[in-house]
């Protein structure tokens, strides 16, 4: 590719969900959404071009109510495709693993069918190899016994040189106030129910939009903050390990640079699996999935505001 090529970013998912009682088939099975477009006359995963500044995850969502009809709840991002359209143009395309959460399918501009199939099915019906390559990658872990974890770093503070007082109610500035903002559309894609933050007013402050959203409370978290870390990580280990036990809803903790870095770099490393390269920006997200008590995979998003992630 050279220098002069242009990106045309995209997103999508595999949208699944599990078989009914009463239903045809064996209910409880897995099942994955193909769809038929009619412009192409092929079966593909449903996808989407990103809009201008649109966070890809953001577009993966969107798309997938165009195109399916359906609501999802975003989980695992299970890799990116990238493909030559015509010389000079390449399309990458970033997947995730998206759970059925209500709607039905109607016809659209977009695509004129959709097929419920096995996973296995879904290989078979679909035209191309990228799509194939995401199904495996999908199917590489338990779906239905797959839960997350959503840690965030505070949203921005200001410096604490020129903040007079104690530092433990150093408030969020207008730039953290809007990341703040941000995150509750992109907290809602992951299914959040559930607020805990590190006993700072920054912390808690970056999350007190998601909680107006749900009108729930946020649990202090003290063990959580950069100074109980420092004096004692196993209990900081202990107790972030304890909140990503399986509930109803998504969790999700905000916390400071100097103990989210350590506690993911010990996680990650103790599971074995890799950790997203990052900055630790204030406002940064990290996805968690687990399988029961096991970490399974890290992914990462630089900021919750649009224009920041994937493109």
């Amino acid at each position: 590719m050279t220098s002069s090529s242009r990106t045309v970013w995209a997103a999508g998912g595999v949208l699944w969900r599990t078989r009914a009682p009463g239903s045809d088939h064996k209910p409880g099975k897995v099942e994955v959404a193909v769809v038929h477009r009619k412009r192409y006359d092929d079966w593909s995963l449903p996808k989407g071009k990103a809009h201008d500044g649109e966070l890809l995850v953001a577009t993966a969502a969107r798309e997938m109510s165009e195109e399916t009809g359906y609501d999802s709840r975003i989980g695992r991002r299970l890799g990116t495709v990238s493909y030559d359209l015509r010389p000079g143009v390449r399309k990458k395309v970033t997947y995730w693993s998206m759970q059925a959460d209500g709607g039905r399918f109607v016809t659209n501009h977009e695509t004129d069918d959709i097929q419920w199939l096995s996973v296995s099915g879904a290989e078979r019906t679909v035209s191309y190899d990228a799509d194939r390559k995401i199904l495996k990658r999908f199917a590489a872990q338990p779906v239905r016994e797959l839960h997350e974890l959503i840690v965030i770093r505070h949203a921005k503070a200001g410096r604490r040189s020129r903040f007079t007082g104690d530092d433990t109610q150093r408030p969020l500035d207008a730039a953290g106030t809007a990341q703040a903002e941000a995150l509750v559309p992109l907290l809602g894609l992951y299914g959040v129910r559930h607020l805990h933050a590190a006993d700072r007013l920054r912390c808690v402050e970056t999350l007190v939009p998601m909680s107006q959203e749900l009108r729930t409370d946020i649990v202090n978290e003290p063990a959580l903050t950069e100074e109980a870390y420092a004096a004692d990580p196993e209990t900081a280990f202990a107790r972030l390990t304890e909140l990503a036990a399986p509930v109803p809803g998504v969790r999700a903790v905000c916390s400071q640079g100097r103990a989210i870095a350590p506690l993911l770099e010990r996680w990650a490393g103790e599971a074995g699996i890799d950790l997203p390269s990052s900055r630790y920006r204030k406002g940064s997200v990290w996805i968690l999935t687990l399988h029961g008590d096991a970490l399974v995979q890290i992914d990462h998003l630089s900021s919750p505001l649009p224009g920041k992630n994937g493109h």
